[in-house]
């Protein structure tokens, strides 16, 4: 026998060199999976793209830190001046224009927030409306920490201040009652992340002084992914109330335990901070500084979305095409059936393709649909054609019962979140004892047992 004809009895007869085509034929397919995993990124950035040029448009997100009281005050600086007659230097004092910021006692908000779809195409975002009601009280300033006098305080021009990290999504004209004056609080150019309202000057601030300044407003705006407020009063009281029902609380403190409620409906939380809760005080001299990291509030979730279900059902397409082509390899070697590696190839191809389709039917529909529909098609196409290559209904069926039992598992595992990584495991675990059990008569020299 020429060496010809034994390297191609070999490469026929021999379970090595069908093992070794099969293996050889799955690194194959990963170039054109790893093709799939890059569109399915590559759709997945598109969305995020869509969905912050939306968010753009409508009010990115919204971050508030007010009302605060700016009192103006004077510091005076010796300054030498050079007399011409004396020939001698003078010493003067040069009054100097700081600012004190002056944080309330009490702080309590009421938001209520409406969320919304917008869509654009094929994509969607999540956006909302806060309705946010501030009341308070400011108490007597104090200006002992810098030992400014009575007379360099200049009252008559102090005013509000607020900051807030998105002024575009502000739906109505935001003033504050003080005593029951109105002053209505305009932007001031600032290049800063947080952009600043400031109203005219307070009336009678000298004359009041002594006692409580009770303070109430209204901010209405346009957000989306978060709202959050940042707590500089001496008691922050928030109540916060949404129709959206995947919320996620975040920021440096999160809401009471009691009272919190979440549903398909909506829900409600309340978050109470006090100032020895935080690492700043009641007021700063000569400069705000910037207070965002200390914020807290509401994340409006948007559960797991299709691109993110497709490309962890992605991560298990080398898993779904080695088993796969393993069940047909056990059974060629089990019953002698010859299968041509062209024939592998053709049913890793049509299991690459289940990822097309699911991306492709997931964007017009939802994941469940395009996961049943894709499943179905891919399955019944596999079983179709393995029933002409293997000519055998018991094969065909242990096919379509182990590509069945394969998506159902994918399915489940994508489906589930704390507990994907135990019943993955499981279901591997089990798979490979099947493996084991239905292939222990194979001779892996050539021969069945007996």
């Amino acid at each position: 026998m020429t060496l010809q004809k034994r390297i191609g009895n070999w490469l026929k007869n021999s379970i090595s060199a069908k093992m070794i085509t099969v293996g050889f034929l799955i690194l194959i397919l990963l170039v054109p999976l790893g093709f799939v995993d890059d569109l399915i990124r590559e759709r997945g950035h598109r969305q995020q793209e869509v969905i912050s040029e939306i968010n753009s448009k409508w009010g990115e997100e919204v971050i508030i830190n007010g009302p605060i009281l700016k009192v103006p005050y004077h510091q005076y600086v010796e300054e030498k001046v050079f007399d011409e007659k004396t020939k001698t230097f003078l010493k003067t004092e040069k009054a100097v224009r700081h600012e004190a910021y002056f944080f309330p006692d009490e702080l309590h908000i009421n938001s209520n927030v409406t969320t919304q779809p917008l869509e654009r195409g094929i994509y969607k975002s999540v956006v909302y409306t806060s309705n946010s009601d501030l009341k308070g009280v400011f108490s007597n300033p104090s200006f002992k920490e810098m030992e400014v006098g009575e007379e360099d305080i200049l009252w008559d021009k102090a005013t509000i201040v607020y900051q807030v990290s998105n002024l575009k999504g502000i739906r109505n004209t935001v003033a504050i009652n003080l005593n029951n004056q109105r002053y209505d609080l305009k932007p001031k150019f600032d290049n800063a992340y947080m952009n600043t309202l400031e109203s005219d000057f307070i009336l009678d601030l000298e004359e009041i002084q002594n006692s409580t300044l009770d303070f109430e407003s209204n901010i209405t705006i346009n957000g989306s992914n978060r709202l959050q407020y940042v707590p500089i009063g001496k008691e922050t009281i928030v109540a916060m109330k949404s129709n959206w029902h995947s919320p996620s609380f975040n920021g440096n403190f999160l809401p009471d335990t009691e009272g919190k409620k979440i549903s398909k409906n909506g829900f409600e939380a309340r978050w109470k901070v006090l100032e020895t809760n935080r690492r700043f005080g009641q007021s700063f001299f000569d400069h705000l500084p910037d207070l965002t990291e200390f914020a807290f509030g509401t994340e409006f979730l948007v559960p797991v979305d299709d691109y993110q279900k497709t490309s962890r059902t992605s991560k298990y397409g080398f898993m779904i095409i080695g088993l796969t082509l393993l069940v047909f390899l056990l059974i060629q070697i089990s019953s002698k059936i010859s299968i041509h590696p062209f024939q592998y190839l053709m049913i890793g191809l049509a299991l690459v393709l289940f990822y097309t389709l699911l991306i492709s039917i997931s964007e017009h529909k939802n994941y469940l649909f395009a996961y049943v529909v894709s499943g179905g098609a891919i399955v019944s196409l596999i079983t179709i054609y393995s029933r002409s290559i293997l000519k055998n209904r018991k094969f065909t069926l242990l096919v379509l019962g182990s590509m069945l039992g394969l998506y159902s598992f994918i399915f489940v595992i994508i489906q589930l979140e704390d507990y994907a990584l135990l019943v993955g495991s499981i279901g591997l675990f089990v798979i490979l004892a099947t493996i084991m059990y239905t292939s222990r008569k194979i001779d892996w020299s050539g021969q069945l047992e007996d």
